[in-house]
């Protein structure tokens, strides 16, 4: 992927927002790597090279700029459609598959080798998988540095360093200085105990729909959406917390987060970005999808429209078999009577002032309780519900990012209970794959009713969509969001056949 230096400077120049997050500029004079929108005067042409990650800008040497801060810059997925391995390996990354494992490992799991993810890595990102990783915590450990009370132990625990002596060697080397010495301010840490981060994104971005589509799916005891922010437990390695998500300053989400355990929080805020879809690109997504004559109106209309993920795999999964036939409504109060049958009471009393008194069953727990006892639902579903937990206590990576979206669909499908309507719903909120498509949906084939009302079979939409690659899951997502009645706009019941 090439970099057009004329339209670079020229963005750089005039300080152009559209690029932020997309192209990152060095400086080779002053060593400092900069964002477009940096106020500081801009360099000659001689002088400057352009990147298209913030690590491939570290990678050939530069250090990130103190003025306009790239860690906080948006971390959009340009490159996604054009390499769906580097967007898995991406999502591993983030998750911290290379704190304790090798390139080799990561690779193994994508189905490649590991000279061919780093040639894929090089070739999208200008960076390798290790420095990805190693520029994702250097910016994470700086922001906790700016906007957290956190001690620099702390810091180097929650980003993600070995030690505190590697965090403190890191950051001499990248700023030429101690990490104390980049400590401005007095930040957000809370006297309850909860570390707040802002998480940025590119707008527009619809805040009323994301949370109007969580609250609406909203499990009791695990969930809620009150004045403008949503709040949910969280539960980690056996250990439980609490998450606040509501609009930050700026184009920012503000993210506060109470866990026991400092070294996990990348994994939550990687988690974060997927529920909240911070990585999208919505200009890019828009264009591409405005191609299509019915679908520009509808992306006109929300432009900031965002493609909700999950918390959790296994609680999506359990989720979408409990929305089977029944309405949105029905199926989010059934899945409030499992939890509380078979859910870890938590006793936060930051949690339980927002009435979130529980966390979701584990798989392993749901694999040895007696669902079917309840009398909740049919059998069939019941042991729809076991097998999967089963499955998925067994292998925990079943719902983690697949080698292609193809192979992730045939996988759960062979799965009793789902078929290809929750298969591909699984796919697009918990696995965060763009291109997920349940085309047999009855919104989607009302969405695309023609004048006189007839709407068309799942296989001749599935033929429209084709101009919608790779983005057909925002495509649903805006065919569901323009029914002004619709039977829910992600119903988990159209389709599905019972649980057999």
């Amino acid at each position: 992927m090439d970099l057009d230096f004329d339209a670079c400077y020229r963005a750089f120049s005039t300080r152009d927002i559209r690029f932020d997050g997309l192209v990152f500029v060095g400086v080779h004079t002053t060593g400092i790597y900069c964002r477009p929108i940096c106020p500081a005067r801009s360099p000659k042409r001689e002088n400057v090279s352009y990147y298209f990650s913030a690590a491939a800008a570290q990678e050939a040497g530069f250090r990130p700029c103190l003025r306009c801060r790239p860690e906080i810059s948006p971390d959009l997925a340009a490159w996604r459609g054009s390499s769906n391995t580097v967007s898995r390996a991406l999502a591993l990354v983030e998750a911290g598959a290379l704190d304790d494992g090798d390139v080799e490992g990561l690779a193994g799991r994508l189905g490649v080798g590991g000279r061919q993810l780093r040639r894929l890595f090089q070739q999208h990102l200008g960076a390798s998988p290790v420095a990805v990783a190693q520029a994702r915590r250097v910016h994470l450990a700086k922001q906790l540095i700016h906007e957290t009370n956190l001690s620099m132990a702390e810091v180097a625990l929650a980003s993600g360093f070995g030690s505190v002596r590697r965090f403190n060697e890191t950051f001499q080397i990248m700023f030429r200085r101690p990490p104390a010495k980049l400590r401005r301010m007095r930040g957000t840490t809370t006297p309850d105990a909860a570390v707040t981060i802002r998480l940025p994104y590119r707008p527009p971005y619809d805040w009323d729909g994301i949370l109007a589509f969580l609250s609406a799916r909203a499990i009791p005891g695990i969930e809620a959406v009150m004045d403008a922010r949503y709040a949910r437990t969280i539960t980690l390695d056996g250990q439980s917390g609490l998450l606040v998500v509501e609009p930050g300053t700026g184009n920012t989400l503000q993210v506060a987060v109470r866990f026991p355990q400092l070294n996990l929080l990348p994994q939550i805020i990687a988690r974060v970005r997927r529920v909240f879809d911070l990585s999208a690109d919505p200009i890019l997504i828009g264009a591409h999808l405005s191609e299509d004559p019915a679908l520009a109106p509808l992306v006109a209309a929300r432009p900031g429209l965002r493609a909700p993920g999950a918390w959790d795999g296994f609680e999506l999964a359990v989720r979408a078999i409990l929305g089977q036939q029944i309405t949105v409504p029905a199926a989010t109060k059934l899945a409030g009577r499992l939890v509380t049958a078979f859910g870890v009471e938590i006793q936060d009393p930051a949690a339980r002032a927002l009435r979130l008194t529980h966390s979701f069953p584990s798989p392993s727990a749901l694999a040895e309780a007696d669902i079917a006892a309840l009398g909740l639902m049919p059998g069939a579903r019941a042991r729809a519900l076991t097998s999967l937990a089963g499955a998925v206590a067994a292998d925990p990576a079943l719902l983690g990012p697949y080698r292609d979206l193809e192979g992730a669909i045939a996988q759960l499908r062979s799965l009793p209970g789902i078929g290809e309507w929750t298969a591909q719903y699984i796919a697009i909120r918990a696995l965060r794959e763009p291109d997920a498509f349940p085309a047999a949906d009855v919104g989607l084939l009302r969405a695309m009713a023609d004048a006189n009302g007839q709407r068309p079979t799942a296989a001749e939409l599935l033929i429209r969509a084709e101009g919608w690659r790779p983005w057909r899951a925002y495509a649903a997502i805006h065919l569901w969001a323009s029914l002004t009645k619709p039977a829910d706009p992600m119903k988990e019941s159209d389709h599905e056949q019972r649980a057999a």
